[in-house]
């Protein structure tokens, strides 16, 4: 019976690291698509190399004990190029910080699919296009800061279901519209908003929001 017992352990250890390496690869291959995407002119990618069993030992990228990107940090390394719907794929994130670089395009939408992000750092880049809606699915989102680029349209109002949500920056960009006022909202300091010049400060209570110039 020991010995079964034992045999047992360890083919459940053996599944067990079976599963992290697989994760491993899988956000392994989602990082280098990213690095095929972006212009690095100082080397700060240079140990991204996809023939290694995970990425955990890239330099700019930790990880759990289990093996799993939990956080991507590239702020202020000059960079340039787009994010790419790859990162939606680190579903393990909690950290996304490529602020201060020269990123253009869209925001992914997939971005929404990293259930336990708690910081999205984009801010102080040329980031164009909407904001968009998948990321009010980041139950777990403490902290949004994409001001400083030059985002347009309306600030979704499904962003007052993120109950979480400590800190949001959208100030500098071209945003139109209004600003919510229910859930974390509520308590929003209006700097946090400033430098868009269509957006026509807070909805007023009780009416339907009506998206002013977008």
């Amino acid at each position: 019976m020991a010995a079964r017992a034992s045999f047992i352990a360890v083919v459940a250890l053996l599944a067990l690291v079976a599963g992290a390496a697989r994760a491993s690869n899988e956000e392994g291959d989602a990082l280098y698509a990213l690095r095929q995407r972006l212009t690095d002119p100082n080397g700060v990618l240079q140990s991204w190399d996809p023939t290694l069993v995970n990425p955990c030992t890239w330099f700019h990228v930790t990880c759990d004990q289990a093996s799993r990107v939990v956080r991507l940090d590239l702020g202020n390394s000059n960079i340039s190029g787009s994010i790419g719907p790859e990162l939606g794929r680190l579903v393990n994130l909690k950290y996304l910080e490529l602020y201060r670089n020269n990123l253009i395009g869209d925001i992914p939408q997939e971005l929404g699919n990293l259930k336990n992000l708690i910081s999205l750092d984009l801010y102080a880049n040329k980031l164009t296009g909407g904001i968009p809606k998948s990321l009010s699915k980041l139950n777990s989102l403490r902290f949004m800061r994409l001001n400083n680029n030059k985002l347009t349209g309306s600030i979704p109002r499904e962003f007052a279901k993120l109950s979480n949500l400590k800190v949001i920056d959208l100030s500098n960009n071209d945003l139109c519209g209004t600003i919510p006022v229910d859930g974390p909202f509520s308590t929003f300091p209006l700097q946090g908003f400033e430098n868009n010049s269509r957006l026509n400060g807070p909805e007023l209570q009780g009416l339907v929001p009506y998206d002013f110039g977008c």
